[in-house]
């Protein structure tokens, strides 16, 4: 399979903006993941070239955390739909949260990112009945935790 290093840029951006909740450190880790994944010449011609580059994301972010311990995080929300939409959004990635490492990591990959079932396997190193399975457990587990919010 041939990927596009084009269409991956913002899917590692996204990836990236997921751990770290910034803007701009999410832009630096992008551009430092696609440095280290070019300075490494020996490993693009063979291997899977997409799960090589989100190796390099998710290294990088926990990096980022190790030396960057507390971020604070600022938004200014004016109108009362964005309002609306921040809170569903807050609600959502609180209930995420509460999630392990893993299932949090996939559905990044499955719905930030729309990657496939195939493309994750090979990212996380699983097979896909193992993606599916997890999947099927991470949605149930957010079924639970949004109805105990009333969210539903």
């Amino acid at each position: 399979m041939s990927i596009s290093l084009e269409d991956q840029y913002d899917k590692i951006y996204r990836y990236c903006y997921f751990k770290v909740n910034s803007k701009e450190k999410a832009e630096d880790l992008t551009q430092e993941t696609f440095l280290k994944y070019f300075s490494q010449t020996s490993y693009i011609n063979r291997g899977k070239p997409l799960a090589y580059l989100y190796t390099i994301a998710k290294n990088l972010c926990i990096d980022y955390y190790r030396k960057n311990k507390e971020e604070e995080i600022y938004q200014v929300v004016t109108e009362h739909e964005e309002i609306t939409i921040f809170e569903t959004n807050y609600v959502i990635k609180q209930a995420v949260s509460t999630l392990p490492e893993d299932l949090q990591e996939l559905l990044l990959l499955r719905f930030a990112n729309d990657l496939g079932i195939n493309e994750i396997a090979n990212i996380m190193g699983v097979s896909r009945f193992s993606v599916y399975r997890k999947l099927n457990t991470a949605l149930g587990r957010l079924k639970i935790i949004l109805r105990e919010e009333d969210f539903t």
